[in-house]
């Protein structure tokens, strides 16, 4: 089994910052891709960013200059560094990665945190 655990959402003001991080455990062989995922309230969950084990990433325009993705191989843990927030990125925010284990190749979701942007 895989499982994901989140921390570091909370409530900040608009232009604040946060940081999440997410660390996967396990039996795991290696980990491919991890990243981020939001949803909103009446909305569809969304791409945030994701970073190959190789260090490639991938941002969704919204976030693009504001956000920051990167990842410990060696924890199997990933951060998402949340730079002049707004209020638009309220959501709760859901870690990702897919891993191979003993028992085959799974993609796994977080529990999700939540990330509140107001004054």
């Amino acid at each position: 089994q895989v499982q994901l655990v989140e921390s570091g959402g909370g409530l900040v003001q608009p232009g604040g910052s946060l940081r999440l991080s997410c660390a996967a455990s396990g039996s795991i062989f290696s980990i491919n891709t991890m990243g981020w995922y939001r949803q909103a309230p009446g909305k569809e969950r969304e791409l945030v960013a994701v970073i190959t084990a190789g260090g490639s990433t991938n941002y969704a325009d919204s976030v693009k200059g504001r956000f920051t993705i990167s990842r410990d191989n060696a924890k199997n843990t990933v951060y998402l560094q949340m730079n002049s927030l707004k209020p638009e990125d309220t959501a709760v925010y859901y870690c990702y990665a897919e891993a191979l284990t003993p028992d085959g190749y799974f993609k796994r979701w977080g529990q999700g945190t939540l990330v509140t942007v107001s004054s």
